[in-house]
Formats: C-alpha cells, structure tokens, sequence
C-alpha cells in the first residue's frame, strides 16, 4: 500500500505549505525545504530547484530517517526528531513532521545551523498542524512505513553507488 494515496492534497493545502515553507525560507537564510513522505515521495519542493534527481534523493531520505529510527531505538530513544548532516559548502538539516512527512532543509555558508534550528522549530509545529488536519480528513490515521519500502529504497542506493 502506498501511503501517499491513503491522504490527499487539496488545492489550499499545497498554497498553506508552500507558503509556510517559503517564509521559512526567507527567515533562515536556506535554500531549499522539500517535504518527503516517509515512505520515500517527494511532497513538495520550494527554494532553488535542487541539482540533483530528487526522486532518488526523496527515497534516500526517507531511508536515512528510517535508519536513524532504528538506531535511535538502539540507544533507548524512541526516535530521533531531527538530524543533521554538515558538508564543506552545503549541509542538511531533516525534521519529523507529524510523524508522517519529513521537511529537509538544505543550505550553505549564507547561513548558520543556529540560525536553521530556530526558525525550523516553529516551522515544524505550523506544518504538523497542515498535515494532521490532512490526515485527520483524510482518515488516514496513524502513521506507518511499510517493510517492503525498505527493500525499495536499498534498490535506490544499489542504483546509484553499485551493489
């Protein structure tokens, strides 16, 4: 079953968002806020267009959260609610949104972490409110990964990096 189909966009949901996640945007100085589902679809992009593929880097995602669940589980957390990846020029930074979206946030050396953790904040909570009502109309319920997306999502990396 594809988690995706069992909610549904509607038209003032996709504005509500895009906008939250423009002025995000414009408070933290990143350069992109995509929304990915858990099972690995890209939601909604807004910012500079990434330049990369951002189907393989929607699933990616969503496998780096699965796994950091699972070790966060390891260490008697029952999850992680954020991560962080830092590069040289461009780092990322990944939040839970409603346990059922992931908001990644990309940015360079214009900005800070600090600066990206402040205003990610209320930003999550004001996306946490748009999909829980989505959700919550939808009768989609609680959320779930499926196992098989786990098998989808090695397929992905096997792609890119080789077996």
């Amino acid at each position: 079953m594809n988690h995706a189909a069992s909610w549904s966009f509607r038209e003032d949901d996709a504005r509500r968002i895009q906008h939250l996640l423009a002025q995000f945007l414009a408070d933290s100085g990143a350069r992109t806020a995509l929304i990915v589902d858990r099972t690995g679809q890209l939601v909604a992009t807004v910012g500079e267009a990434p330049a990369f593929d951002p189907t393989a880097f929607a699933t990616l995602t969503a496998a780096d959260f699965s796994a950091n669940d699972q070790l966060a589980r390891m260490l008697g957390e029952p999850e992680f609610g954020a991560l962080f990846h830092q590069g040289e020029r461009e780092s990322m930074y990944l939040a839970d949104v409603a346990r059922r979206v992931i908001l990644v946030v990309l940015f360079d050396n214009r900005t800070t972490l600090g600066l990206v953790k402040l205003r990610v904040k209320p930003a999550v909570g004001q996306l946490t409110q748009v999909f829980t009502e989505m959700f919550e109309r939808d009768g989609a319920g609680a959320p779930g990964v499926e196992s098989a997306f786990l098998g989808e999502a090695e397929d992905e990396i096997d792609k890119l990096f080789g077996p």
